[in-house]
């Protein structure tokens, strides 16, 4: 079995934030070339949310800025839970974020199983050292008597808890119960007089676990552990190194330390991650239906924008800012700048973060390439049955549209909204419209299209606003603001929208002059 790499402790404990890696002179380890393992653990139970996918980019971030390993492990020990294709949908939506585990199901590595209904036999080993050692005990309480017990202690406005019952069972008394064929489960022995730990974010920090609840069940009837002995038994034979998981973990982390005691086992060290809620405070709902990672891609939201949002609102970097790469976030990233301030998620700011992104795809040629081809089958699913013009789809015209259109949209779709249709489908308006706005219409057709079709038509979107200026400048009665109205209504049809001269530049000439002509005649 894979043995944890443990160098990453130093001899004395060290303070919040201070992390020993292996190789950086802060303790014995196997050397430079083996980093910190982490890993994320989620249920299989539906969909990844934004809550998780935070909590795994912390431990991406971490292991790649220490040079270490990303595994993930799937913890569906709670059977009545799974839901099926959830756990590949997971890791489906980690590598589209662009954080892949480095070990996984998908992926396998050297200390797999990574799925935890699959590992059984080690938590069973485990269970058996246990009760062999006097740490644990069997318990044969009925779920009626639990579920008595705990009314009880509602009624008496107590916190539930176990009364430790059958702590007190003779050898004899088990060996009976167990000749019987009574169910039983497995509960580990809470001790009193817990050892303090120093959480790389919350500090020294311990919890009289004994004092305030009963003994926990480890190992349930059907085998299968609680996460308490399953996290503690897959830490170790994983060799996790640091674990960094959410503050609901905190208090229970005393529990597990008892375990590793138990079992003689180093444990790793602990850091805890403040909540992720809403910008009003409120903890993030699954109900919302909004914070699903396949919602975000499905509407057409980069990866990159995600990453960056939900570093954003938290701690743990130099300082807040926008439109940060992966890159970035992991050179900035130190454990001792999280703080233990819950992290206030703004979902409304996610366009403008999106908008950021998207407009540095446009800019990478590589990048704008894929953004042209996903584009192109957008206008073809939109606008498809409108008999699109095959012109509009050639890689010129779309990176065009896309290069004079970055900075102003958010989303890539929404060049295919109502808004952009005159990009992909001419526009059908007729010469009476146009004469309600300028008398002049011909007059005005007649100098722009002069304009466009002399030999260095091939103006810029500043250079075109100066020409308009002086065309304008050639009519009796049309205000600048006129003609600018009517040239709109004959390329797009509608009365707002970019500058008329990116719309021209966009179109090109061949096409400004063939809508200005075909409105004219209508």
């Amino acid at each position: 079995m894979a043995r944890a790499l443990r160098a990453l402790r130093c001899a004395a404990a060290p303070g919040p934030g201070s992390v020993p890696v292996p190789g950086s002179g802060s303790g014995p380890g196997p050397g430079p070339e083996r980093g910190p393992r982490v890993r994320f653990g989620p249920s299989p139970t539906g969909f990844l949310h934004l809550g998780g996918l935070r909590t795994a980019l912390y431990n991406y971030i971490f292991a790649k800025k220490h040079q270490g390993t990303f595994i993930l492990r799937v913890e569906d020990t709670d059977q009545n839970r799974v839901v099926p294709g959830a756990a590949e949908g997971i890791e489906d939506m980690l590598n589209w974020a662009g954080i892949p585990p480095d070990e996984s199901p998908g992926r396998g590595g050297p200390a797999g199983p990574y799925v935890q209904s699959q590992r059984l036999e080690l938590y069973g080993r485990a269970g058996a050292a246990l009760l062999a050692s006097g740490a644990a005990y069997r318990c044969f309480c009925s779920p009626q008597r639990l579920q008595l017990l705990r009314r009880d202690a509602l009624r008496r406005q107590q916190t539930p808890r176990y009364d430790n019952r059958c702590r007190h069972l003779t050898a004899s008394e088990v060996a009976q119960k167990l000749s019987q064929g009574l169910e039983c489960v497995i509960r580990f022995r809470l001790e009193r007089g817990v050892q303090p730990f120093q959480d790389l974010v919350y500090g020294w920090s311990k919890h009289e676990v004994a004092e305030v609840e009963g003994d926990p069940v480890i190992l349930k009837g059907d085998g299968f552990p609680t996460y308490h002995l399953a996290s503690v038994v897959d830490d170790h034979h994983m060799g996790i190194t640091h674990v960094l998981r959410g503050t609901e973990w905190l208090a229970s982390t005393s529990k597990h330390l008892l375990l590793y005691k138990a079992l003689g086992w180093e444990p790793p060290q602990f850091g805890h991650l403040p909540l992720l809620l809403n910008k009003d405070g409120g903890k993030l709902s699954k109900r919302q239906g909004d914070i699903f990672l396949e919602r975000f891609a499905r509407d057409g939201f980069l990866p990159e924008a995600l990453l960056d949002m939900v570093t954003n609102c938290g701690s743990g970097f130099a300082e807040k800012q926008m439109g940060r790469t992966l890159e970035e976030l992991i050179s900035q990233f130190e454990v001792s700048r999280i703080t233990t301030h819950s992290a206030l998620l703004d979902l409304e700011a996610l366009p403008e973060f999106n908008r950021i992104h998207l407009s540095r795809h446009i800019e990478n040629q590589g990048l704008r390439q894929k953004l042209v081809r996903e584009l192109q089958g957008l206008v073809e699913l939109v606008y498809g049955q409108q008999q699109v013009d095959p012109d509009v789809l050639q890689e010129e015209y779309v990176e065009r549209v896309l290069l004079l259109r970055k900075g102003h949209i958010s989303l890539l779709k929404d060049l295919v909204s109502s808004d952009y249709s005159y990009l992909w489908v001419r526009p059908s308006v007729s010469r009476q419209q146009l004469q309600t706005i300028s008398a002049e219409v011909d007059k005005i057709g007649k100098l722009v299209s002069g304009l466009l079709t002399r030999p260095a038509a091939a103006l810029t979107v500043e250079e075109l606003n100066r020409e308009l200026r002086s065309v304008q400048k050639q009519t009796r009665e049309t205000k600048y603001s006129s003609m600018m109205q009517l040239l709109r209504l004959a390329l797009s049809g509608q009365q707002h929208g970019p500058s008329v001269a990116e719309m021209m530049v966009t179109l090109g000439a061949q096409e400004v002059c063939g809508r200005i002509h075909r409105a004219l005649s209508s």
